[in-house]
C-alpha cells in the first residue's frame, strides 16, 4: 500500500521523487540555517575585534547573499531531475538565472561599495564622505546594467540587436547625454587623483579663487573679488590648474634698482645687506642676491627667497616686512632706490668762450 503511494506517478514524477528533493531542500536549508548560526556568528564576533572593515563586509556578504544563492542553486539542481514539460521547465531556468544575477549583483555591490568608502575615503572629512557617497548610486546603476546585460544575453536575447535596433534615437540618446557622461567622469578623476578639493586656492587660465563646492556636474569657485564662478567639471580636468593651496614653499623673486651715483663699496655690501635682513624673518629660506644688470637709469638688483607657507597673507605680511626694513637700511646708508631719470650735462666753460668769439 505504502509502496504503491510512493511510486504512484504525478505529473511525470513518482512521489518518491518529490519526497526526496523535498528532503534534500529542507536539509540544506537547515545546514544553511546552521552555519549562520555556528560558523558565521563566531566569523562575526572575531571580525569585530580586528580593524579591517573587510572581513565584516565579506561575511555580511556570504550570509545576504552568498547562502542564499547556494540554497537557490541546489533547489534548482533538484528540480532539473525531475521530468518537467517544457514551458515550466523554461519557466524554472529564468526564474534560477534571475534569482542568481540579483543576489551576484548585490554581493558585488557590496564589494565595490566598501572599496569605495573604505579605501578612498580613509581619514577623509565628513564633506568629501557625502561627495563620494552620492556617486555610490551611479556606481550601482552601473553594476546593475551591467549585470541585466548579462542576463538578457543568457536568456537568448541578442543585446547587439537590441542597441541597433534603437538606430537614431538611440544616437540622439547619446549626443544628449554625451556632456553629462564627460562632467561625471570628470566629477570621478576629481575625487581620486585629487587636484584640487574644497577650500583650495587655485587659478585656471585667466581666473582664480577658493574652491567651494564640487557637484557632479560642476564645480563652485568664489573668486578673489566675491563672484562665484562654475565651472563645468570636464573644463577643469581638461585645463592647466595651479593649485597654490599644495604648495610646500613659494618661491619669491625681488628685484629693485638704486642710482647711478651710490659709491661702490655701497654696491657691494647690498646683497649681504639683504641676506641679514631676510635671515632674520622667521619663516624665510634666502637663497641668493646678485647685482644683475646696468639699466637706462638704474643698477639692478635680483633676489630669490623662500617662505616656508603656502599661506597668501603671510606671504604679503612678510614681503611688506623686508620691503621696510630694506628701505630702511638703505636710508641708513644713504643708498637710494632709482627711478626714472634724465640728467642732462652742460658745459658752462665752452658755452662761454662761445659767447665771446661772437662779440
Amino acid at each position: 500500500m505504502i509502496k504503491d503511494i510512493l511510486y504512484y506517478q504525478l505529473g511525470g514524477n513518482s512521489i518518491l521523487d518529490y519526497l526526496i528533493i523535498i528532503g534534500i531542500v529542507v536539509i540544506s536549508y537547515l545546514l544553511i540555517k546552521l552555519i549562520e548560526h555556528t560558523v558565521i556568528k563566531r566569523l562575526k564576533a572575531k571580525s569585530e575585534s580586528t580593524e579591517s572593515k573587510l572581513d565584516d563586509t565579506l561575511i555580511k556578504g556570504i550570509e545576504k547573499y552568498i547562502l542564499p544563492l547556494i540554497l537557490i542553486s541546489i533547489i534548482y539542481i533538484m528540480l532539473i531531475q525531475l521530468h518537467i514539460i517544457g514551458n515550466v521547465r523554461k519557466i524554472i531556468d529564468i526564474a534560477a538565472m534571475i534569482l542568481a544575477t540579483y543576489f551576484i549583483i548585490q554581493f558585488v555591490s557590496a564589494i565595490i561599495s566598501y572599496y569605495i568608502e573604505v579605501k578612498w575615503l580613509k581619514g577623509e572629512d565628513v564633506t568629501k564622505s557625502n561627495r563620494v557617497k552620492a556617486i555610490l548610486p551611479i556606481v550601482n546603476i552601473i553594476i546593475w546594467t551591467i549585470g541585466i546585460i548579462f542576463l538578457l544575453d543568457n536568456l537568448g536575447l541578442k543585446i547587439s540587436a537590441i542597441i541597433t535596433g534603437l538606430g537614431i534615437g538611440g544616437i540622439a540618446i547619446a549626443l544628449a547625454t554625451q556632456t553629462l557622461l564627460k562632467d561625471l567622469f570628470g566629477y570621478l578623476i576629481i575625487l581620486l587623483d585629487r587636484p584640487f578639493e574644497v577650500g583650495d586656492f587655485i587659478a585656471v587660465d585667466a581666473f582664480s579663487g577658493t574652491i567651494e563646492k564640487i557637484g557632479i556636474k560642476s564645480t563652485q569657485i568664489r573668486s578673489i573679488d566675491g563672484e562665484m564662478l562654475i565651472f563645468s567639471n570636464s573644463d577643469l580636468t581638461n585645463s592647466r590648474i595651479k593649485n597654490y593651496h599644495k604648495m610646500i614653499t613659494r618661491r619669491v623673486l625681488l628685484r629693485f634698482g638704486i642710482v647711478y651715483e651710490t659709491p661702490l663699496e655701497k654696491t657691494k655690501q647690498i646683497p649681504q645687506i639683504i641676506e641679514k635682513i631676510v635671515e632674520k624673518i622667521e619663516g624665510t629660506r634666502f637663497d641668493r642676491a646678485h647685482f644683475v644688470q646696468y639699466s637706462n637709469y638704474s643698477l639692478n638688483f635680483e633676489v630669490v627667497y623662500y617662505i616656508e607657507d603656502n599661506d597668501y597673507t603671510k606671504y604679503m605680511d612678510i614681503q611688506q616686512e623686508i620691503n621696510l626694513k630694506i628701505a630702511d637700511k638703505f636710508a641708513e646708508n644713504n643708498i637710494q632706490f632709482a627711478y626714472p631719470t634724465q640728467v642732462i650735462y652742460l658745459n658752462k666753460s665752452n658755452n662761454l668762450d662761445s659767447n665771446m668769439g661772437e662779440l
